[in-house]
This record gives C-alpha cells, structure tokens and sequence, in this order.
C-alpha cells in the first residue's frame, strides 16, 4: 500500500466548481472529485501555516499551546512513525516556511526530502542591486525586494518552484510506483500569495486580461480592502490564473496514476491548510480578521483503495489537519498514539459515518472558534488586554527567529508542569501578547452564525440557547485537548 498526498496552500473552497458554480476553471479537480471523495462538512485546525502542518504531524491541534514554531521534542510526528515502521516518507515542497528557524524540525522527520527554492520572499537569489520594479505597480503591498528579485529567475513556468515540485513528485512516481509501502507528501506553497503564474494561465480569462490596463498588482495585504472594484476583480482574477497552474500540475498526477494504474493500492488525498479572503467581508488575506468561512471551511478530497468510493460526498463533520495523521497511520497498519485527538477517516469515507460531534480552530491568542457543522461560534478574549496568556515550549522560535533575549529573560519564563501530551516534559511558559486591545481583531467581537440560513455568515444571530450550546462543545473540545487552565479565562469560559 502507499499514498500520494497533495497539499496546496491557501486554497479556496469557494472557487472550485466542485463545490459551488465558480467560473474558475479547474478541469483536473473536477476530475479529482469524480474519482474520489468530496468532503462537505471540514474545517482547519490551528492556523496559519506552520501550526497547520504541527497538527498534521501529531494529529492534535497546536493553536491552544503555541503559536508558530518548530516541532517539539516530545511530539508525535507521523512521517517519523512511518519511518519507524518500514514506510518510506518522502517530502517535495517547496513551501519556504520549512527552512526557517520556526520550521526547522518538521522536513527531517521524512526519510528522504527535496526543497525547491524561491516562493515569495524566500532569501534565495542573492543580488546587491535593486530590482526594476514593474510599471504601473499598485501601491499597496506591491511585492517584496526579494521577491522582485527571484521572479527575475523564473521566466518560464519549468524554472517556477511549484512547476519544480511537481517535476520532482513525477519523477518519484515513475521510479517507485512498482514499489510497496510508501508515502509521497508532494507540497506547494500555491496558491498563496503573491499570485505569480504565467501568460498561459492568465490567457484562460479574455474577458479580463485582454482589456486589462490597470496596474500591476498581485499581492494583497493583510487588510481591510480600500480598492476600488475593478482592482479587487483583477486580484481575484491573478489568484484564478495562479490555481489553474496548481490545477494544471494536479492533473500531471493523476495522469500518472492512470498510467501506472495506482489506483488499486494507492491512497490519494488533497488538502489544503487554509481559505484566502478576496475581498469577501470587505477583507484581504487572512488572520487579522475572524474566521470567517472562506478561510475556515477548505475543500478535502481522498481516493481509499479500500473501500473504493469515487464521485459521492460526504456530509460528517471533520479537520484533516488533525485527522489525517491518524487516518494515514491506520491505513499502514501502524497503532496511533494516545496523545492523538485527530480521528481516523476509514469509516467515514466508506459510509459517511459521524466522528465528531464539534470540532475547534483559530490562532494562538484570537478567538475561540467552533462549529457543529451548522452552526459557527466565535467567541472573542474577555479582556481588552488579552490576558492571561502564555506560549508553553522548549523550543523558543517565531516564524523567523529565536525568541528574543528580552521575553526569556527574569520573571518573563518559567517552567511549567507537564501537559497530558508532553510525555513528562515541563515546558516553558512565556508570556505572549499577540492579541492587545488595538488589533483590528477585538473589533469585530463575540459572533454566532447559523450557516444554514445565512451561508457567507452575512447576519450573525442570537440565540442564548445555541450560544449556550456552542460555549460547551467549545469548552468540551478545549478541555479534550487538555488546554491551559488560563485559555478558558481569557476567553471568559470559567
């Protein structure tokens, strides 16, 4: 048995046809929801990035605890257990996040893996001079210096990273797909921003492009929009060319698992960490804001070998940031871990069987979030301030960087009795303030929204009753991920 698991970056659920009607054009995800499964009723876990891919590897949610870092020396990781058990775990990204000091643990957990260079603002091409900006560049969060300067290096869509992974991942499968018990995470960082793709993809939509003579701009900000709307449909348009490119590539996969005839032993699942704001709410991006659907509610697709269940839906409520891990352990055969909350998908994808009653997501110091697949309830920190909150870690590193000399210094940190999941370990307890009462995010306060009535979640509702109903799924899921006693006071839980 072996898997080929496709992972894509800022994905929008709301753009694909398999979905809802959408005038993207994705032929090959099309194609991918007729040969498998589409999953209705899923949500994310811990955002964003980095903190997604902790929940893939330990099969529990990160946001509680921590906020971005690397993984943990007591932590569970899945392609480490493969690796254990006699699965071959391979990795081909080119997701830049993993080379940094806040991911530096997760690529080495893989027996083998390849990194393909130069997505948004990696540091990869080195040049003292400044780029030639592009002409007529919008304002607004335009692009990086670096960025400007690797694109220099990828005229050709075979010199971009994601046509590089791809590249690689054909390359694996042709050389392996006679051989058992392997597990092939192929992973770009598109369609994230900035939506760099090339003429061809862009040539798909005449009735944008060829009139097109506004200004550069693809790249948006992390911030309310201020675009006039022509602008705004032009970023919707750059995001579309960019997933035609991920949906072009899709396809190369699929076609190599017709050609080989894959699909009697071979799992297939696509996933992606998180939805993208286009303009949706009056929002660019992601995380400053709550959320909202387009961010929190992503598409999920799997092929099982098994039990071989192609072009249906299904309905139960799931996280494959979390459930995934469990799920790819039971299908090698191999015991999860006790420490694991995520859920095995079989029975679920055999015969839409119920696994969970709620499931919780946000970022470390946001708002609490839960769902019960009809309902959506936010609930924002009970204090201005956002207090009391601390991150609990041994390993001290943001996105970029150690933690600085100043919040491990003194009273600043201390050690802290061991969790559930830390197999005996204290960690450290340092105090964190990512939510303060000018951030944009308090603005928008406590929301409970019924999305069978109200879908894009346009008119929040109260309804004591389901609010009280809501608060204790949210308090139930916390406390099943043995959660800090201070997360149920700073969100005023009791």
């Amino acid at each position: 048995m072996k898997t080929v698991f496709i992972m894509l970056d800022s994905l929008n659920r709301h753009d694909l046809n398999a979905y809802r009607p959408s005038w993207v054009q994705t032929p090959n995800i099309d194609r991918l929801a007729q040969r498998g499964l589409v999953f209705n009723n899923h949500y994310c876990c811990s955002m964003p990035c980095m903190p997604a891919r902790r929940d893939l590897h330990t099969g529990r949610p990160n946001f509680l605890h921590r906020s971005w870092g690397p993984l943990e020396p007591f932590d569970d990781s899945v392609p480490r257990m493969l690796k254990q058990n006699g699965v071959s775990s391979h990795l081909i990204s080119d997701h830049q996040h993993y080379w940094e000091d806040g991911g530096c643990t997760y690529h080495t957990q893989y027996s083998t893996w390849q990194f393909h260079r130069g997505q948004e603002g990696d540091p990869f091409v080195g040049q003292v001079a400044d780029p030639q900006p592009p002409e007529n560049a919008h304002g607004r969060n335009s692009g990086s210096r670096q960025d400007l300067i690797n694109r220099q290096f990828m005229q050709r869509e075979e010199d971009q990273p994601q046509a590089k992974t791809f590249d690689a991942a054909i390359d694996f499968i042709h050389r392996n797909h006679s051989e058992d018990s392997w597990f092939l995470q192929i992973e770009t960082f598109d369609p994230h921003e900035p939506f760099f793709s090339q003429r061809k993809y862009k040539d798909r939509y005449p009735e944008h492009y060829a009139d097109y003579e506004g200004p550069h701009w693809d790249w948006p900000p992390y911030q309310p929009v201020d675009e006039p709307p022509e602008l705004v449909e032009h970023m919707r348009y750059e995001y579309a060319s960019l997933l035609n490119m991920c949906d072009s590539k899709l396809g190369e996969v699929l076609d190599r698992m017709d050609t080989y005839n894959m699909w009697d032993d071979t799992m297939l699942i696509v996933w992606t960490d998180h939805g993208f704001l286009l303009g949706e709410h009056d929002c660019w991006a992601k995380m400053w804001m709550p959320f909202y659907e387009e961010v929190a509610h992503t598409p999920f697709f799997v092929w099982d070998p098994r039990s071989r269940v192609e072009g249906e839906r299904r309905q139960a409520l799931v996280q494959p940031a979390i459930d995934i891990g469990p799920s790819l352990l039971e299908f090698f055969g191999i015991d999860r871990t006790p420490h694991m909350t995520g859920k095995v998908l079989r029975d679920v994808v055999a015969r839409d069987e119920s696994v969970r009653e709620a499931a919780i997501f946000g970022m470390h110091g946001h708002q609490g979030n839960v769902t019960d697949g009809r309902y959506v309830y936010m609930r924002e920190p009970a204090r201005p301030e956002n207090t009391p909150l601390f991150e609990y870690t041994l390993m001290p590193t943001h996105m970029r960087g150690p933690f600085s000399v100043d919040e491990l210094c003194g009273d600043n940190i201390q050690l802290t009795e061991p969790f559930s999941f830390t197999k005996g370990c204290r960690t450290m307890q340092i105090p964190s303030n990512k939510l303060g009462a000018e951030a944009p995010m308090r603005r928008f306060g406590t929301q409970l929204f019924d999305l069978e009535e109200d879908p894009r979640q346009e008119n929040p509702i109260t309804d004591a009753e389901v609010e009280e109903r809501m608060i204790g799924l949210l308090k139930g899921e916390m406390e099943t991920c043995d959660a800090p006693a201070e997360q149920f006071e700073r969100l005023g839980l009791g």
